[in-house]
């Protein structure tokens, strides 16, 4: 019977050939056409913020790893199928007339320069593809700088593992990928060539076959013993259940046992090189066997016998060495070691009279903050909106300045463009990119005061203070406050990635930008990308999908086009190896509205040094909450704010500053781009008074801090001296204090860090911004320690810990006794029945008297017309178990401080003092009568709360709307009474409490 010949692919015809090249082209250019386009519009954006030299030096990066791993990879595999070609037998059986190998061999053949061309083509592209992505690596590698520490094991400088180890393993991983792919590549291409034959008992393998096929499988084994090697190295970076590094059984089990793999490996790998030249199979496959059982036994058994029956029954002793390692590689990693923290014993009892706290704690008392930036937003926008497309961000900040001689710390914020607020019928392209472009203001209210609060319907409110456009359009600043020379604001937190305007130039009638209702304006600053010119406006067109950029008459030849106007998207995109602070702040620098933004450097192979995830170390209440953003969930174990940014609001100006000159990664990414960072030295006073200790990286060292203050080794094993950051006590729109307590219980997030301006730990006398954060006992509710950080330019980063020597109670434990206060539990009962929101602000922590002051404001909302905001009602203070609650905070401290003037509950209730304990009602506390109106307001409201109870029950309608009048006459009446048992001051100060420092 005749053998039928083999059939091909059918040949496609002269037509067919040309649309399918046209397609290939208009796929290619659809692929790459968007690639340039992105490369267009960055280069021309790069060229505005005057960062091309960064961006060119990543491109070219990229293209040159690209280019170099796809030559070598495809040109390896290339070189591997090209020896399986030349080396196949001249003669191949055909085992039978339906040979499939047949058939794909005479396709293969037909279209040779296709197959020998595309396939090392193709792998190379997917290499380079993904190994240009790995561009800091390989500029880390060439630009490694020393850390002038070695590593207690090998040795080894720092530096070695931060940038030369990650390049050796990842040009080995590469060596691998390339290895295995040409392993394959090699046996099918024998396969189909016939050197590798499955006919017969056992196949067949020709012997240029075996000698390709033996040399690159040695060639992988020796890559192999090369792993090995740099295994050692890896074993200090090791994820322990208490720990990192290398432990006891790493350093006594594992470390010998790669050094025996590595010897076996390569004698394996000349083995399986002596095999090929010596036609040997038997050779390989001893040295395969005698590699995976090496790697059982002495790879896993016997580490796994030493950790179960020495090192668990003797844990403490034995890994001892390894945690000492641990624990100062990790307080050098994160920063925390003894010349930048300095600890304390705090007793957390008062050892001073109250008229010495008066005196001594002066800078503390005097500065107190009352408005919180988290609950205040709202607030901001209800009171300086102005108009429905400007808006605020959820969570202001806190800065301080000097006004008047006299530093004082304020609530700040831009008041910026909010696309998202415009009415839908003005959501028109022109409107959103060519009319509404800036934002327009810095408004600011001093941190520890309010308008009046006599009157709860107006008072209550921050004292707003404005640096604005007026309506005329010149710049109007408030008298006796911060200059603001432009308070235009193009650039600012709440535009979002694709938010851009076109700014600049309009011919005459044209749409002019909006300034006030009664001027326009024309931008005139040095921000923005021009886009005059045809080409550019096809390019931006093209770009954003937009083809009113191409047809709008009034972009002129002098217009600009503003993108990336997010201050953290400018300060990423020029600086692309920091890791940007999730809450850039503005400040007025100069009469100038800046947004300063902190950078980090980090790293996650620091040896011996607890690794993190940053997005779960700088997680908290906020984040949780969705008010500020989180941080990606990267691993790090070495941080260090090295970089100040500076984004410019009206022309978008960035500029980086060196912050820690010391800092060798810093240090070496400034040898990949030179001159983009400003030496610490060019900082300007001006600028470096409103620098913050940033939130990020102090949350990052609080977490550290909470267990790497352990010394002892056995301490930290057995974990019972370990810290935590409080949880956070205050919930948000609860109206009752039964609600707020069993959320409180269900709440699981960690209270944010403070910014206050209170008296230096070291020299409470001293007026100083910080930063401030409680941490309570692992597991418990009481204070271990309170931990502050310096701002100011003479203490920048220094760290006081006040560690607590006797148990004294944390904020969830003080919450709770603001709670179950009786006069405060009645009130905020009374306030949910007359449908008010009550929202608890910031519980700040103070040290005062060598004990702790707790102050808390709280804030209520009164819903009318769908709108609501908070506004202050009242403060509670905490200190030497007494409570304090009243409207202003000199009232509130003069109640802990002196007992006047204390709400006491009616003795016929008999309830638990301040210390927890029953008080007999006869024999009450000193100074805790009430007068008689006020003690009959407070019947009052008890007969009226069990009437509501009664009627509610009978469903007597009638009778319930009496009750309901008759609880607010007799609440109208407790207030009046409570509130004019003193006559607070007009601004919310006494004479009890100072008056704020002056600086110096």
């Amino acid at each position: 019977m005749a053998t039928r010949p083999p059939v091909g692919l059918p040949k496609l015809s002269r037509r067919s050939r040309i649309l399918l090249i046209v397609g290939v082209v208009l796929l290619f250019g659809l692929i790459t056409g968007s690639r340039l386009l992105d490369t267009y519009v960055n280069w021309l954006w790069f060229g505005e913020v005057k960062f091309r030299d960064v961006y060119s030096t990543v491109l070219l990066t990229r293209l040159g790893l690209f280019v170099a791993a796809g030559v070598v990879v495809g040109g390896i595999v290339a070189l591997n199928l090209y020896l399986a070609y030349r080396s196949r037998p001249v003669f191949v059986p055909v085992s039978g007339p339906d040979d499939p190998v047949a058939r794909y061999r005479t396709v293969v053949m037909r279209r040779m320069r296709l197959f020998a061309i595309g396939i090392p083509v193709f792998v190379g592209l997917i290499a380079g593809a993904s190994a240009q992505q790995d561009w800091q690596p390989f500029q880390l590698f060439l630009n490694a700088q020393p850390f002038g520490v070695t590593d207690p094991q090998f040795q080894h400088d720092i530096g070695f593992y931060a940038f030369k180890l990650p390049f050796y393993e990842w040009v080995l991983s590469w060596l691998f990928i390339t290895t295995a792919v040409s392993f394959i590549g090699a046996v099918i291409a024998h396969y189909l060539f016939g050197g590798i034959r499955l006919a017969g008992r056992g196949g067949q393998l020709s012997g240029p076959a075996r000698l390709h096929l033996a040399l690159v499988a040695g060639t992988f084994v020796l890559l192999k013993a090369v792993a090995y090697f740099f295994d050692r190295y890896e074993l200090l970076l090791h994820e322990n259940e208490k720990f990192v590094g290398a432990s006891y059984t790493d350093l006594n089990a594992v470390l010998p046992a790669k050094l025996i793999l590595l010897c076996i490996a390569v004698f394996c790998a000349i083995a399986f090189f002596a095999g090929a030249f010596m036609r040997n199979v038997q050779l390989p496959a001893i040295a395969t066997v005698l590699l995976v059982l090496s790697s059982v036994l002495v790879g896993a058994a016997w580490p796994a016998v030493l950790e179960q029956f020495s090192v668990k029954p003797n844990a403490i002793q034995k890994e001892a060495q390894s945690i000492e390692r641990n624990i100062k590689a990790t307080r050098q990693s994160f920063g925390l070691t003894e010349d930048k923290v300095e600890t304390k014993p705090y007793d957390g009892k008062q050892n001073i009279t109250n008229e010495q706290i008066k005196t001594n704690d002066a800078a503390t008392l005097g500065n107190i903050r009352l408005l919180d930036p988290a609950v205040l937003g709202r607030t901001f926008t209800q009171f300086q909106q102005l108009r429905p497309f400007y808006g605020f961000p959820n969570k202001l900040d806190v800065d301080r300045y000097t006004v008047d001689g006299k530093l004082r710390d304020y609530i700040v914020a831009v008041r910026e463009l909010k696309l998202d607020s415009l009415p839908q019928g003005q959501r028109d392209w022109i409107n959103q990119h060519l009319i509404y472009t800036h934002g327009n203001g810095f408004v600011y209210a001093e941190a520890n005061k309010v308008n009046a609060v006599a009157d709860q319907t107006n008072g209550g409110y921050p004292e707003f203070k404005t640096g604005e456009v007026a309506p005329d359009g010149t710049i109007r600043n408030a008298e006796n406050g911060i200059k603001v020379d432009q308070p235009r604001t193009y650039y600012g937190e709440l535009f979002g990635t694709n938010d851009y305007s076109i700014v600049g130039g309009r011919p005459q009638g044209s749409a002019a930008e909006y300034d006030t209702d009664a001027k326009s304006y024309t931008y005139t600053g040095s921000g923005g990308v021009p886009i005059g010119s045809l080409f550019n406006k096809l390019a931006f067109a093209a770009y954003y999908g937009e083809r009113n950029i191409l047809f709008n008459q009034s972009i002129a030849d002098e217009s600009k086009i503003m993108i990336k106007r997010a201050p953290r998207d400018r300060v990423q995109a020029v600086a692309p190896w920091l890791t940007v602070d999730s809450d850039p702040y503005p400040a007025v620098v100069n009469g100038r509205i800046t947004w300063i933004v902190d950078g980090y450097t980090t790293l996650d192979n620091y040896p011996y040094a607890q690794r993190t995830p940053l997005g779960d170390a700088t997680n908290d209440s906020l984040t949780a909450d969705g008010v500020v953003i989180s941080q990606a969930n990267k691993p790090v174990n070495y941080i260090r704010n090295s970089v100040k940014a500076t984004v410019d609001a009206y022309d978008g100006t960035v500029s980086l500053y060196a912050m820690d000159e010391q800092d060798p990664v810093l240090k070496a990414w400034m040898g990949v781009f030179p001159n983009t960072v400003k030496p610490n030295s060019e900082i300007s006073n001006e600028l470096r008074q409103h620098f913050r200790y940033p939130e990020d990286l102090f949350k990052v060292q609080r977490q550290m801090l909470s267990k790497y203050h352990v010394s002892s080794p056995s301490d930290f094993y057995s974990g019972v001296a370990y810290w935590a950051p409080a949880q956070d006590p205050t919930i948000d729109n609860v109206t009752s204090a039964d609600a707020q307590r069993d959320a409180a219980a269900k709440r699981r997030d960690a209270q944010p860090p403070f910014y206050v301006l209170a008296g230096d730990p070291a020299d409470p006398s001293k007026v100083r911004f910080q930063l401030t954060s409680p941490l309570v006992r692992e597991n418990r509710e009481f204070m271990a320690a309170y931990v502050t950080v310096g701002s100011d330019p003479d203490n920048y980063g220094k760290i006081s810990v006040l560690q607590l020597t006797q148990d004294a109670k944390g904020p969830q434990q003080i919450q709770t006794q603001f709670l179950t206060s009786d006069n405060v539990s009645r009130e905020l009962n009374l306030l949910a029945q007359q449908k008010t929101t009550v929202v608890y602000g910031n519980l700040l922590t103070l040290p005062v008297g060598g004990a702790l002051l707790y102050v808390e404001p709280v804030y209520i909302e009164r819903a009318s017309n769908n709108t609501s905001y908070p506004q202050l009602s009242k403060v509670l203070v905490w200190y030497g178990d007494r409570v304090g609650y009243a409207s202003t905070l000199s009232e509130a401290l003069e109640q802990v401080l002196s007992g006047t003037g204390a709400v006491v509950p009616p003795p016929s209730t008999n309830p638990p003092n301040n210390n927890g304990n029953s008080t007999p009602p006869s024999t009450p506390p000193s100074n805790s009568a009430l007068s008689p109106d006020l003690q009959k307001a407070v019947n009052d409201i008890d007969s009226a709360l069990a009437e509501i109870k009664k009627a509610q029950q009978n469903g007597d309608f009638a009778a319930l709307g009496q009750a309901y009048q008759r609880l607010e006459d007799a609440s109208a009446r407790f207030k009046q009474y409570n509130t004019g048992a003193a006559v607070p001051p007009p601004t919310g100060q006494s004479s009890v409490v100072p008056s704020p420092t002056p600086s110096g």
